[in-house]
């Protein structure tokens, strides 16, 4: 099947070839700073790692939809690509793996990539797994009290979806039609734990409905139909329509941390074919299709 159109001038909404290249540019950014880190990390020379590898499509796609400069993002601790994106440089990533002063996110006085950017939109992240949510849903509250456009944007993985926090923010949000994205991360790993041990529902997107808010499942190794599944969620929520779960299946190379070892739960046949999907290569190959890329 032929890719889709996704730079035809008709299409409203979508990418323009320039925003094309700069969203693939990120991609390869944030994947080649993922793996120095790592590699410092292994040299004893950076702190504890969770790695965004497999995830840069679902985290680019996502941030390229909202309103730079305008909108809210709360991020959890796997959102390397999120940070790119909004502008932090490699430089002040790295000063918060090596404890470096000048670092912007807490001044390099929590666990690295935590802390807040208000000046670029982001905000607190908390190490405590889905604190971020509710936090959000106060957030895009305050926003409608203040009469403001801004919408908020909430990233968790899997596990986070059967925290507590998470189930109090989306029924608040869902009563009140807050304007918020709640973008789920789904990697199928809670650290060690597969998905059909965590949940009895096939997919995060499917818990939507009992809270009377639209769900949906979208490839997150795909970046234009994570950009179209946020932009729609956007336009829903800054017309008072409320909130929208996206679930962007992703894929987790990498072990949980730094500190983790996937070989003991983790068959490696199953990395090897999650790879198959890596987001990078399928961007590139889409572009290079489209004429974008040589």
């Amino acid at each position: 099947m032929p890719d889709a159109p996704i730079r035809n001038a008709a299409n409203e909404g979508t990418p323009d070839d320039a925003t094309l290249l700069e969203m693939y540019g990120k991609m390869v950014l944030s994947r080649t700073l993922d793996e120095r880190i790592w590699m410092l990390n292994r040299q004893g020379k950076a702190a504890i790692v969770a790695s965004s590898q497999g995830h840069e499509a679902a985290q680019i796609g996502s941030v390229y939809a909202l309103r730079r400069g305008t909108d809210q993002f709360y991020i959890y601790y796997r959102d390397l690509a999120v940070m790119l994106s909004l502008g932090m440089t490699p430089c002040e990533i790295m000063l918060g793996f090596t404890a470096k002063t000048g670092e912007p996110l807490s001044g390099a006085r929590q666990f690295p990539t935590h802390g807040a950017y208000p000046e670029i939109g982001l905000i607190n992240l908390s190490n405590v797994i889905a604190t971020q949510l509710p936090q959000a849903v106060g957030a895009a509250l305050a926003n409608r009290m203040k009469g403001s456009n801004a919408i908020v944007i909430a990233y968790f993985g899997d596990g986070a979806s059967s925290f507590g926090d998470t189930h109090e923010a989306m029924n608040f949000a869902a009563v009140h039609r807050l304007p918020v994205v709640f973008m789920c991360e789904n990697n199928k790993y809670a650290t060690s734990v597969p998905q059909r041990w965590q949940m009895a529902v096939d997919s995060v997107a499917s818990r939507a409905e009992g809270y009377g808010m639209p769900g949906i499942t979208i490839d997150g190794c795909d970046v234009i139909a994570v950009y179209e599944a946020v932009s729609e969620a956007a336009a829903r929520a800054r017309i008072g329509d409320g909130p929208t779960l996206i679930e962007a299946q992703v894929e987790r190379y990498l072990p949980h941390t730094s500190d983790d070892d996937d070989t003991r739960y983790r068959p490696r046949a199953e990395i090897e074919e999650a790879r198959l999907r890596d987001p990078l290569k399928l961007f590139s190959d889409r572009l290079t299709s489209l004429g974008v890329l040589d």
